[in-house]
């Protein structure tokens, strides 16, 4: 009782601080609020919208179901899950966070996985695109198309790590009982009705959380809680200035990365750090699949922990790497005089860019495709 009391307390005198920043820096939330609305509508539903129908589809038409045909014996041997679950490594690699948990759920909710396999995939399927790390962080942040690389492989093969990790850990069977009714593949018709409904409902959750997490680290910073916080990383023998970036990426993936631009330490530093981000994905992320998970009756405990390994796995790795890789230059030496903000990116480039992207998943995904006329004969007896 006394403990939640206590959560109570301290939930009520969040609400009032925030009330209270919202009062002394009006001008500065509505700022934020902006700069995050016009990232949601240049960026994230252009890049996100296309891949989460491709996911849909991809599960409801049951092709991941016969991808998992294929790779159901590698699958087995190192996720020890079943073969349909190689969907969402696929899009999770490709699409970028959230469609990874995206369609983790969905496979879940189709019956093609377990409650712990799905679980577990969660920890290890909702990545970084290469997209948002070739495009944002090499090319954008660092100026260098090999460190964009770098950190794809280290994200890459930290997952595959983690995956192969909580494989062992787990004790229960790969292999997935499905119901009668989830081995029907369901018409193209109603599949891309579904689809839609659930990408736009889907943009419209990420699109709240990415404008509710502009505006709070906007009145953190001016309210001063996160230059303190930073402060008190350099007993741990941080810079205030370097971790005033690290706290800003915990809480939101783009906003943090996108601030190492200006970073003039080692570059060592500043790509591990950058790994860091990419592999924990931020509160904001978070929130986002917290979402995703609420009412599935899934934990979130596995995905946390998932996350968190992942990014210090992750800059462990880049830190190993490039002391061994030839870039022994400050960070601002491969940096551009002056990147734009990613906020101003053109709808039409970035949607353009995304249906070019989701289209050639699509195409890999075809062949896998079951043939329902086929399938309707034969449960007709003809």
């Amino acid at each position: 009782m006394l403990r939640r009391d206590i959560y109570d307390g301290l939930t009520i005198a969040g609400i009032l601080a925030a009330l209270a920043a919202l009062l002394l820096y009006p001008a500065d939330a509505v700022s934020a609020a902006s700069n995050g609305l016009s990232l949601c509508i240049n960026v994230i539903i252009p890049s996100l919208f296309p891949y989460f129908v491709l996911s849909g589809l991809i599960v409801d038409l049951g092709m991941a179901e016969r991808l998992g045909r294929v790779l159901a014996p590698v699958t087995r041997r190192l996720f020890r899950v079943g073969g349909a679950c190689s969907a969402a490594l696929v899009l999770g690699f490709v699409s970028g966070y959230p469609v990874g948990a995206r369609t983790v759920l969905s496979l879940y909710g189709r019956g093609d996985c377990t409650k712990d396999e799905a679980e577990r995939l969660l920890a290890y399927c909702n990545n970084s695109g290469p997209a948002f790390i070739f495009g944002v962080v090499g090319a954008a942040v660092f100026s260098d198309n090999t460190i964009g690389i770098t950190l794809y492989i280290v994200h890459f093969i930290t997952s595959i790590l983690i995956g192969i990790f909580f494989g062992l850990l787990s004790s229960g069977k790969s292999s997935v009982k499905r119901q009668a009714n989830y081995v029907k593949a369901t018409s193209f018709t109603a599949s891309f009705v579904n689809a839609i409904k659930a990408a736009f409902s889907s943009c419209l959750n990420i699109c709240g959380f990415v404008i509710f997490f502009t505006v709070f680290i906007k009145l953190l910073t001016l309210s001063g809680i996160i230059p303190f916080a930073a402060r008190q990383l350099a007993y741990l023998g941080i810079d205030a200035k370097s971790a005033e970036k690290l706290i800003t990426g915990i809480i939101e993936l783009t906003s943090g990365v996108w601030s190492l631009s200006g970073e003039a330490t080692s570059l060592c530093k500043s790509a591990a750090m950058a790994a860091f981000m990419l592999g924990w994905a931020g509160l904001s992320v978070h929130c986002q699949v917290l979402s995703f998970l609420s009412g599935s009756g899934l934990s979130a405990k596995k995905y946390i922990i998932g996350r968190l390994v992942h990014g210090l796995l992750s800059a462990l790795l880049v830190y190993i790497s490039f002391l061994i890789l030839p870039f022994d230059k400050a960070v601002s030496a491969y940096l551009a005089a002056q990147v734009a903000s990613i906020s101003s990116l053109k709808l039409k480039r970035a949607l353009l860019t995304s249906l070019a992207g989701s289209a050639s998943v699509l195409v890999l995904f075809l062949p896998f495709a079951p043939a329902k006329k086929r399938r309707n004969k034969s449960d007709n007896g003809i």
